[in-house]
């Protein structure tokens, strides 16, 4: 997990409040803990949460691309 969060609402049934709630405590976990645990793992699994050095290297531009090679 990132050193900063984001702090935001999130609405659920009361069922599928009581369901998180149950399986957080089956594996000695906050609500909350869970629900990071489960959206990073979904974000990791979809391939859209690369590690940081992961994401440095994709956010650069191809220097190929723009047609500047270096030492060809």
């Amino acid at each position: 997990m990132a050193a900063t969060k984001k702090n935001f609402v999130l609405r659920l049934s009361e069922e599928a409040y009581a369901a998180l709630a149950r399986w957080a405590e089956d594996e000695f976990r906050s609500v909350n803990g869970q629900m990071e645990m489960l959206l990073d793992r979904a974000l990791k699994e979809a391939g859209r949460f690369p590690p940081p050095k992961e994401r440095q290297v994709a956010d650069k531009p191809d220097e190929h691309a723009r047609g500047q090679r270096k030492n060809a």
